[in-house]
């Protein structure tokens, strides 16, 4: 697998160490259930790109993007986001956990994304989680691409989170957007 599967901690400016091993990759199982049929059970080893918790800003002096830079390998760097890392270790792992009860929506360049937390006592929070799903050495495999806040709800055709895994494990084509199938082959 080339994608990280272990966080390092970042040492902040600020002299406090932020953990990020709530981002380590682990299996996620999605069952799904339909009156009268058997259930489905779907296990998926779950990534996390460091666009999660890392954003350089036009705003930042060189200074403070050396001191913010995060380093992931051969996967490259960018500064350290608070902002980003602070909804990740609160609201990310959640959402994943929840894909299968999700609105889904196609996020374009063959992605997905689920983009609407319930915070309780009527408050949601749209947080853009961005994924790709795809198999892997006969696994399947769910890549968190990114997640960042936005203030409106994106556009963005619905997708079925289950058709999506059935389409991964039947080795299909994934699901498309209405009027994206023309010239596919069955």
């Amino acid at each position: 697998m080339a994608e990280v599967e272990k966080w390092a901690p970042f040492i902040h400016p600020d002299g406090n160490v932020r953990d990020l091993s709530f981002l380590d990759a682990h299996e996620m199982v999605y069952v799904h259930s339909a009156e009268g049929k058997e259930d489905i059970t779907y296990r998926f080893w779950v990534t996390y790109s460091f666009h999660c918790f890392a954003k350089d800003y036009d705003h930042q002096t060189p200074e403070e993007i050396v001191a913010l830079m995060y380093s992931a390998g051969d996967k490259g760097k960018r500064p350290f986001c608070d902002q980003r890392y602070e909804l990740a270790r609160t609201h990310l792992r959640r959402m994943v956990e929840s894909l299968d009860k999700s609105r889904v929506i196609h996020a374009g360049y063959g992605s997905y994304a689920v983009l609407e937390m319930d915070l309780g006592n009527g408050e949601k929070l749209y947080y853009y989680v961005v994924f790709k799903a795809f198999r892997e050495k006969k696994k399947l495999r769910l890549h968190i691409t990114s997640a960042y806040p936005v203030t409106e709800r994106p556009g963005g055709a619905p997708a079925n989170f289950f058709s999506i895994a059935y389409a991964l494990r039947a080795n299909r084509p994934l699901p498309v957007p209405p009027g994206q199938n023309k010239g596919r082959r069955r």
